[in-house]
């Protein structure tokens, strides 16, 4: 929220504008994102499916690729999973509980029948770490299978990244 618009909200200072304020100036929330502003609550009509954890959130993606194709984000503004580091590694196995939680309470079972990862930059749309979680993966559509093919330039599962992130870390 822009300083002039905290203003107008609240003639008297409104703390959660000085607290979004605050969170934008080190970088934990960026109002421009709009991953940043569906994990607060402030984009109508997205429905979030997990959000009692503090660190992470789960919607529907708006163009879903398969039956069950859900976002996992964490609430506070990170980059692409370039940015990631082994410190990281708990994170992104999180960001996989959390998918594999929502597809269990979804009735969706089949773990196998899964594709669950993150797009390689510089194929990201939106630019907050996000994980795909899509169900049955033996139903996606052709565009989809292309879009979210393993062991592609632009798509990355969660497990190959971890490998990554530990390789990484062994290299230095």
């Amino acid at each position: 929220m822009a300083e002039a618009e905290c203003s107008a909200a609240s003639p008297a200072g409104d703390s959660a504008c000085s607290v979004k304020q605050e969170e934008e100036a080190v970088g934990v929330y960026d109002s421009k994102c709009i991953f940043c502003r569906i994990s607060r609550g402030q984009e109508p009509g997205t429905e979030l499916l997990h959000s009692p954890d503090e660190d992470l959130v789960c919607f529907k993606d708006i163009r879903p690729g398969a039956p069950h194709h859900y976002l996992v984000v964490p609430k506070k503004h990170m980059g692409n999973c370039k940015t990631l580091t082994k410190d990281n590694i708990p994170l992104v196995k999180k960001m996989v509980e959390v998918g594999n939680t929502i597809l269990q309470r979804n009735h969706f079972t089949d773990l196998e029948d899964t594709r669950v990862g993150y797009h390689w930059p510089p194929f990201c749309t939106i630019a907050h770490l996000h994980l795909h979680v899509l169900a049955p993966a033996s139903q996606l559509g052709f565009l989809s299978r292309m879009i979210y093919r393993l062991n592609s330039y632009w798509f990355i599962t969660a497990d190959q990244l971890i490998e990554r992130l530990q390789a990484e870390n062994t290299a230095s």
